[in-house]
């Protein structure tokens, strides 16, 4: 019988075309983004990471972005942001010239306050192109600059500028569009965007277990009944659905990237019967796991 952990899924790495802990940096990498690109031939392949949030800042050219199932073509200048886990790709034209901003998540998580609401933010994709002297644009290119600049340099107190910097490079990014517009919502602020962004951490660590809401909110120190208040009155869906979007995110990625048969997807998501993932499949997209695989041929 075939293993199924013998697939073709994204790698995961840690900077593109780099494995394991040996490339895990001190919270934050800065580099441009022909530094690596060039390495190999203005494409890099479809990958994901572990643990690292990244930014793409394109100042000059152009490029084919993928980012999951969403296919973009990019002229500058354009931002790119990609949370963990996400699968994304680029092809380059040559001499594209910008910056990379890579973070660990951790790192990054420390410093961003979640009652804000910037942490739920940021575990969004972004791909858009930025007007050159739109306010956006004007602040992104000379803070990245600037970032990069301090991580090369050996200046007294360069943790601290460094740390201010990612922070403001982290709330200017929460502020753009994601990837996929939300459908009209009310931007939740103060304690039900905290206990949003708590949530979604214990989605994130928790539903390939398909756990009850109940169980997911008590490390939150609320009801299972206040927390689906809180994710109709500001996603306009239960907080049920909220695992449910996961696994099925988690689903299309292992039917689109990966050759595992059905059943195994199934059996990696934490679905005992084959039969209930077609129903659970169908009964979100209108297709079936191999229809919509078929589709993506």
């Amino acid at each position: 019988m075939k293993d199924r952990h013998q697939d073709v899924r994204p790698p995961l790495y840690e900077l593109y075309g780099e494995l394991g802990r040996d490339a895990a940096l001190d919270g934050l990498h800065v580099e441009s983004i022909s530094d690596r690109s060039r390495l190999h031939n203005w494409e890099i392949g479809l990958h994901r990471h572990g643990g690292l949030m990244q930014l793409l800042l394109i100042v000059r050219g152009r490029a084919l972005v993928q980012i999951d199932s969403h296919r973009l073509a990019l002229a500058a200048p354009a931002l790119v942001w990609v949370p963990p886990l996400t699968i994304h790709g680029f092809q380059f034209e040559p001499d594209t010239s910008g910056h990379v901003v890579t973070l660990e998540r951790d790192w990054l998580r420390e410093r961003v306050a979640a009652r804000s609401g910037a942490w739920a933010a940021l575990e969004h994709p972004r791909a858009l192109r930025l007007a050159r002297q739109g306010p956006a644009f004007q602040a992104l290119q000379p803070l990245v600059a600037g970032l990069g600049q301090e991580y090369h340099d050996t200046q007294r107190w360069r943790g601290q500028a460094l740390e201010g910097a990612a922070l403001l490079l982290a709330s200017l990014v929460a502020r753009q569009p994601r990837l996929v517009p939300a459908t009209a919502q009310v931007a939740p602020e103060g304690r039900p965007a905290m206990h949003l962004a708590r949530y979604r951490e214990q989605v994130e660590q928790h539903f390939r277990s398909h756990p009850e809401v109940a169980r997911l909110v008590e490390p939150l120190g609320i009801t299972a009944a206040q927390m689906n208040r809180i994710c109709r009155s500001h996603l306009h869906c239960s907080a049920l659905a909220l695992v449910h979007q996961r696994l099925l995110l988690e689903a299309k990625r292992e039917l689109g990237y990966t050759t595992l048969q059905v059943r195994q997807v199934a059996d990696a998501l934490g679905f005992s019967d084959p039969a209930y993932f077609t129903r659970f499949f169908r009964r979100l997209t209108g297709l079936s796991p191999r229809q919509w695989r078929d589709t993506r041929i």
